[in-house]
């Protein structure tokens, strides 16, 4: 197979057209239209659907799109660390991340990576949707309680666990009565199972505030307007402070944070790196070590 054919036509599937391709990278549009007619011709496959303004990938073009787009990057790769005589990470890291890691400690995180590997330019994308990292071209997705996927692999860098918190003055409920309560999402009526000192108990809760955002249910419930469950390293410096109370852990709530990468391809230095610093500035993965990077 044609490499520099192959590479041509991964330019062109990634932008969506030839013209697109031609543009971002400063290749003429006729070279790129001819290197993918060859390997078509060549494999004896279309790649593309052709229409009068739209290009597709048909479904053999997309599987060697995903097949293949990330060994060309990583042979480019070991060519230029060759090339520079050593593995020193470098080049673009391409990170999604969920919305709430992200807000309280990401941008720290980033901003420690980048000053230790100047050569790495890191993008960091936030969403709470799975992504697919081969057709989106992320090199490591960072995720809470992820299902499983064959395709992926990688490790748990930190834990947490969910709580019941509210305010000093809104007094807790008797069992057979509910607690305003500020929920992220929406709902009707619900009811928690915590555990406390004294055993399992059930707290029922009437939702007045439904948020979309941790950040704002945190802010919500400071104020005394209801009792919400909270991820304790949110709340952590509320609880040492005195003006939230613990009043309770969530049966079955504890959540770990992986970090994500493709099985099928070899560990480039620049995700491996970007794992050894997760453990440095996590060593033992616990929500106080969370906590640490959030501001109270």
């Amino acid at each position: 197979m044609d490499l520099v054919a192959l590479a041509d036509f991964n330019l062109v599937a990634r932008y969506g057209g030839f013209g697109k391709a031609a543009r971002a990278t400063g290749r003429p549009k006729a070279t790129l239209s001819r290197r993918v007619t060859e390997l078509e011709a060549a494999l004896q496959l279309r790649l593309f659907e052709r229409g009068a303004r739209n290009l597709k990938l048909t479904e053999e073009g997309r599987a060697l799109h995903e097949r293949t787009a990330a060994l060309l990057t990583e042979l480019d790769e070991t060519a230029a660390t060759i090339a520079a005589g050593g593995d020193k990470p470098r080049g673009r890291l391409r990170i999604s991340a969920p919305l709430l890691f992200s807000q309280t400690a990401m941008g720290r995180i980033a901003a420690g990576f980048a000053l230790k590997y100047p050569d790495v330019r890191l993008e960091v994308t936030t969403e709470d949707r799975a992504v697919d990292m081969i057709e989106e071209g992320y090199d490591l997705v960072i995720r809470v309680n992820p299902d499983p996927d064959e395709s992926l692999v990688g490790r748990v860098f930190l834990h947490d666990r969910l709580v019941v918190v509210a305010s000093p003055d809104l007094p807790r409920p008797a069992a057979d009565l509910s607690v305003p309560g500020v929920v992220r999402g929406g709902g009707d009526r619900q009811t928690w199972n915590v555990v406390t000192s004294e055993g399992p108990a059930t707290i029922g809760i009437e939702p007045i505030l439904a948020l979309s955002s941790l950040i704002m249910v945190r802010d919500a419930v400071r104020t005394g307007v209801g009792a919400a469950r909270m991820p304790i390293s949110l709340v952590s410096h509320d609880l040492a402070d005195g003006t939230l109370l613990h009043w309770g852990n969530i049966e079955g709530s504890e959540i770990a944070l992986w970090a994500l990468y493709p099985s099928r391809r070899l560990l480039s230095a620049r995700v491996s790196a970007f794992l050894d610093f997760l453990k440095q500035a996590f060593p033992n993965g616990t929500p106080d070590e969370l906590a640490a990077y959030i501001g109270r």
